[in-house]
């Protein structure tokens, strides 16, 4: 299991580069990655491979990923770009970016959600729905924290459907007229969006509904595991978060955790799959451990996986599998074209002399 998960991991980070640059292998997340999972789970032939040479974060070992042609792969380094850019427009909205910082940050923002958007067209995925979630985002917080807010925001996901395993909360919280509800929904709406399209590349439109309605459970707990991992240096920041903003107390958040957990289970046993084991355990098994090792004790601290954040880690990366290539590596020499799948050297591959 968890080789099959490192040849997902590796593969995106790969994509990433092959597909937007070195610096875009900076985005890889380890919630993106599903995408590329439930693509090759649905599909018998499962996902192509090839051996990438060693890297310091495999301990200088060589291994088999995903390649860059893998369809699953590719929509995993789009929605990956694309959230990445929300999260720094996010942070400039926040206040978080040092003085002088916040225009590049949006400059790379920009170019960032312009290579996921390319990557996206590539396998018919339109992100333009992923930005549209980000400004929703950040419509809904500041209209959590506006002191005239009235009325619950009427534009979330219908909860209602086959999957749903309690009632809904929606507009029942005690800051202006929002629940923490109505602030997950936009992070449902995105990879609800996202975990449906795996069914189109993988020929199994019928999966999408169920897919769907996964997707909004998984994107629901993302962002509830996300605020109570944050909330106490939201809190010291004084920056937003949903569940001081509509102050949803712990025990709250937590069975709205498990019953998300329960619904995301139900779900995915709708769902026809080839090969359904590493799903099991990343959507099954490894979420209901994150929302216990979040919740289970006060000093239980637990860093649910998602953006590569220590530096080292980068530079050893850029390092081993970036521009610096060692005479040992056995990509050392890959034919240009094989990297540059995407035939736009100019923007996909800095590491090649693609002329």
């Amino acid at each position: 299991m968890r080789a099959a998960w490192r040849a997902h991991l590796c593969g995106l980070c790969l994509t990433l580069r092959d597909g937007h640059g070195q610096s875009a292998r900076l985005t890889t997340n380890y919630d993106t990655l599903l995408l590329s999972v439930l693509t090759e789970a649905q599909h018998q032939g499962g996902a192509p491979r090839r051996t990438a040479g060693p890297c310091a974060l495999r301990g200088f070992r060589a291994a088999e990923v995903v390649d860059a042609r893998a369809r699953g792969a590719r929509l995993a380094a789009s929605v990956s770009l694309v959230l990445a850019a929300g999260m720094l427009r996010d942070h400039v909205a926040d206040g978080d970016a040092a003085f002088g910082t916040a225009a590049a940050r949006r400059r790379l923002a920009a170019r960032w959600e312009a290579g996921g958007a390319r990557l996206g067209a590539g396998v018919g995925f339109d992100t333009a729905v992923l930005a549209a979630t980000v400004d929703r985002q950040l419509g809904l917080e500041r209209l959590a924290t506006a002191p005239d807010t009235t009325g619950p925001d009427t534009t979330g996901p219908d909860t209602t459907g086959p999957y749903t395993t309690g009632p809904d909360h929606r507009g029942a919280g005690p800051a202006p007229g929002l629940s923490v509800l109505d602030l997950t929904a936009p992070a449902e709406d995105a990879v609800a969006t996202a975990f449906a399209h795996t069914a189109v590349l993988a020929g199994r439109p019928g999966n999408a509904p169920a897919l769907a309605e996964a997707g909004r459970f998984f994107g629901r707990l993302a962002h509830l595991l996300d605020a109570a991992e944050d909330q106490r240096d939201d809190q010291a920041r004084g920056a937003f978060n949903p569940l001081t903003a509509t102050a949803t107390t712990a025990a709250e958040a937590r069975r709205l955790c498990d019953d998300a957990a329960h619904g995301l289970a139900l779900a995915l046993g709708d769902v026809e799959l080839a090969e359904r084991h590493l799903v099991d355990v990343l959507l099954g098994t490894e979420v209901r451990r994150a929302v216990a090792r979040t919740y289970g004790s006060a000093t239980a601290s637990y860093e649910r996986p998602g953006w590569i954040r220590r530096s080292a880690a980068g530079v050893a990366t850029f390092l081993t599998c970036g521009m610096w290539r060692p005479r040992w590596s056995s990509r050392r020499g890959r034919p240009c074209d094989e990297r540059c799948y995407l035939r736009e050297c100019a923007d996909c591959c800095e590491c090649c002399d693609c002329s």
